[in-house]
């Protein structure tokens, strides 16, 4: 019966240490993922976008909004909310003809004179109920 109390305290005791290693594995691998303008979360619920760190002090500084700094200790940030994503340029086209679309079977805006359009909005408020 001791045999079988001995051996469940181990198990109880191997599966604790083995749960702290992937945490502390896990809070490693968030951390090497912080890097200026990335979104985050803290551990108390302020959301905001990292501005600088200081390793030596262990700080973290979060934008809160346009203005708004704040200084947190790095293990307060706990969760990545959006990775940083390098801004890409959209496609300027070189002439004007790939902004307008006209398809065959829907009317287009400007198909629709002055006068209808004038129409169609004195009339819209005069439905009967």
């Amino acid at each position: 019966m001791n045999i079988v109390l001995f051996a469940m305290l181990g198990i109880f005791i191997f599966m604790m240490f083995r749960r702290n290693k992937k945490t502390k594995e896990q809070q490693a691998t968030l951390q090497s993922q912080f890097e200026p303008g990335v979104e985050v979360m803290t551990s108390f619920g302020l959301y905001g976008r990292i501005v600088s760190m200081d390793d030596a002090e262990n700080k973290v500084v979060l934008e809160l909004s346009p203005g708004n700094l704040a200084t947190v200790h790095r293990q307060a940030v706990t969760k990545i909310v959006e990775p940083a994503v390098e801004a890409e340029t959209p496609a300027v086209p070189d002439d004007a003809s790939s902004l307008t679309t006209e398809d065959a079977g829907t009317p287009t805006a400007s198909a629709e004179t002055p006068d209808e359009t004038l129409k169609r909005l004195n009339d819209e408020g005069k439905k009967d109920i």
